[in-house]
C-alpha cells in the first residue's frame, strides 16, 4: 500500500522546498520529491555558484583598481581558479546540507528519485537503482524548473558550446569567450570572466544590455563594460557557428567571422515539464509552460504550479513567494494579492529594479511623472569610489501611485528593497521622497530621484520649467 500524504511537491529548488516547509508549518503531512540535488538550479546552477564566482571577480576588480583610492598594489591580483571553484562548491555542499536538516526538522519525508504523476493523486519515483515506489497526496505542487534553452542547429559540443549550467563548473578557463545573449545571465558572465582574464565578446540581437529592463540601465551599462574592454555588439545576430581544431568559427552579423575558445548560450530558459505525467492527468501546458491562475491552481483540481515551470516570472524569489500562495491555497487559507517582484543583476556596479519600466508605462499609454538622480552626486560615492549609476522613479500623474523603481550602482540589489517594501505597502513616490534615509549612504539616491519626480530634489540644480508650488510641497 503507497504511503499517503497531505502535500507532494516535486521539486526542492527555491519554490520546492520552500513550499514544503511551508506545508509542514502549518501541519500537513508533507513528502517532497528531488532527482538531484536539493536547492536546485538556483542553489546548484544558478543563483549560488554565480554569485560565490562573482564575488571573486569582484574582488580581483577592486585591488586591480585599488590606486584609484590611493591603495598601491604590486603587480596585477592573480588567482587560483581550482581554489575559487572549491570554495564555491563548499558553499553550496553547506546550504543543501541545510535543506536536508530543514526537513528533517520539519519531518518533511524526502524521496529522491525521478518523480513522475501516474494518475490522480498518486505519484511514482524511480531511484537511481533502479527501484520504484508510489506515493499518495491530496494535494501536489509541481515545482521542477527550467534549464537554459539551447539553440536549434548549432554543435552539441558542450566543451566548446556551453549553456550557464557548465559554465558555472568549468575545470579551466578558455582565452576568448562569445556570450550569445546580453540579458542578466550574460551580463553576469561577461563581468564575471573579464576580471578572470578573459577576452570577452557579447552578441545581443535588441539595441541594448538587459533588453527587459529600463532602457537608461542597459545604455550605461554597456559604457561601463565597453571600459572594461569588453566588447559588446548589439542589434546583432550569430548567423551560424563551425567547430574547427577545438575552436569555434561565428559568423556575426556586423562583425564578420571571429574566432573563440569557447561559446556560452544565454538566450532564455525552458520549462523542466516534460515526462513528468501532465497528461496522465490532463494539466495544461504552453511552449512547455503549465497554465496557472493568480493562486498557482492548474487547470486540474488538487494540482499546483510554482516557479519557473509556470513561466509568470524566472526568478527565484519568485518561486518562494509562488509557495506560499500555493500552499496558503492548498490548504484552504486565503491568499493575498501579487506582490511587486524585484529584479536583480549581480554585475559590479549591480543593476535592480522593481515594477514597471519608462517603456512599458508608454505601451500602456500610462500618464507618468519620472526622477532621475546620478549617483555620482552622493557624498558617499564619491567617497568610496562607486560614482558609476543612476536612480529613475516612476510614479502615475495623477495618483503619484510609485510604479516603478530602477537603479544601477553600487549594491543596488540591497538598496531596491526599500523601494519594494514601499511599493507593497501602496506609496507614493512622494512618500519614498519624504522618507528618511541614513548618510552617507548610496540608497540617498532612491530618494533624491523620488523628490526629482517633483523638481524638488535639493542635490540638482533647477529645471528649466519648474511646477507649481502645490505639486512640490
Amino acid at each position: 500500500m503507497s504511503e499517503r500524504f497531505d502535500i507532494a511537491v516535486i521539486g526542492t529548488g527555491p519554490g520546492g522546498y520552500i513550499a514544503a516547509l511551508k506545508a509542514a508549518q502549518m501541519g500537513a503531512s508533507v513528502a517532497v520529491v528531488e532527482k538531484h540535488y536539493l536547492g536546485g538550479t538556483c542553489l546548484n546552477y544558478g543563483c549560488i555558484p554565480s554569485k560565490a564566482l562573482l564575488a571573486s571577480a569582484g574582488l580581483i576588480h577592486n585591488i586591480n583598481n585599488a590606486d584609484s583610492m590611493g591603495v598601491k598594489v604590486t603587480g596585477k591580483a592573480d588567482f587560483d581558479w581550482s581554489a575559487i571553484q572549491s570554495r564555491k562548491d563548499s558553499v553550496l555542499k553547506n546550504l543543501r546540507t541545510g535543506i536536508k536538516g530543514l526537513f528533517r526538522a520539519r519531518k518533511v519525508k524526502l524521496l529522491q528519485g525521478i518523480g513522475k504523476i501516474t494518475a490522480k493523486g498518486q505519484i511514482s519515483v524511480k531511484a537511481d537503482d533502479g527501484s520504484e515506489q508510489t506515493i499518495t497526496a491530496d494535494k501536489t505542487i509541481i515545482a521542477v524548473g527550467s534549464a537554459p534553452a539551447t539553440i536549434p542547429g548549432w554543435p552539441e559540443d558542450k566543451e566548446l558550446i556551453c549553456t550557464s549550467d557548465e559554465a558555472l563548473h568549468w575545470k579551466e578557463l578558455p582565452k576568448r569567450l562569445l556570450i550569445v545573449g546580453g540579458g542578466v545571465i550574460g551580463c553576469e558572465f561577461a563581468c564575471m570572466m573579464r576580471e578572470y582574464g578573459m577576452e570577452v565578446t557579447v552578441v545581443e540581437m535588441m539595441d541594448r544590455l538587459i533588453p527587459e529592463m529600463e532602457p537608461l540601465l542597459g545604455e550605461q551599462l554597456e559604457k561601463i563594460f565597453k571600459k572594461r574592454g569588453i566588447k559588446i555588439l548589439t542589434s546583432a545576430k550569430v548567423e551560424s557557428l563551425k567547430s574547427e581544431a577545438g575552436k569555434i568559427n561565428a559568423d556575426i552579423s556586423g562583425a564578420g567571422t571571429l574566432e573563440f575558445d569557447k561559446v556560452l548560450t544565454a538566450v532564455g530558459r525552458r520549462a523542466n515539464t516534460e515526462n513528468i505525467g501532465l497528461e496522465n492527468v490532463g494539466i495544461e501546458s504552453e511552449r512547455g509552460f503549465i497554465k496557472v491562475d493568480d493562486q498557482m491552481r492548474t487547470n486540474v483540481d488538487g494540482y499546483y504550479c510554482i516557479g519557473d515551470a509556470n513561466g509568470k516570472i524566472l526568478l527565484a524569489h519568485a518561486a518562494s513567494a509562488h509557495a506560499i500562495t500555493a500552499v496558503k491555497d492548498a490548504l484552504g487559507q486565503d491568499t493575498s494579492k501579487p506582490l511587486p517582484v524585484p529584479w536583480a543583476v549581480y554585475t559590479f556596479p549591480e543593476v535592480a529594479g522593481v515594477g514597471i519600466t519608462g517603456t512599458q508605462a508608454a505601451q500602456h499609454d500610462l500618464p507618468v511623472r519620472i526622477g532621475q538622480f546620478p549617483i555620482g552626486h552622493l557624498g558617499k560615492a564619491m567617497a568610496v569610489g562607486h560614482t558609476e549609476g543612476v536612480v529613475k522613479v516612476i510614479s502615475h500623474h495623477e495618483t503619484d501611485e510609485l510604479l516603478g523603481v530602477h537603479m544601477l550602482g553600487h549594491n543596488a540589489t540591497e538598496i531596491i528593497e526599500a523601494a519594494t517594501a514601499m511599493m507593497t505597502a501602496g506609496g507614493t513616490a512622494k512618500d519614498l521622497g519624504n522618507m528618511i534615509f541614513a548618510h552617507p549612504t548610496i540608497g540617498e539616491a532612491v530618494k533624491e530621484a523620488a523628490e526629482d519626480v517633483f523638481q524638488s530634489a535639493l542635490h540638482l540644480p533647477p529645471r528649466k520649467m519648474v511646477r507649481k508650488a502645490a505639486e512640490v510641497e
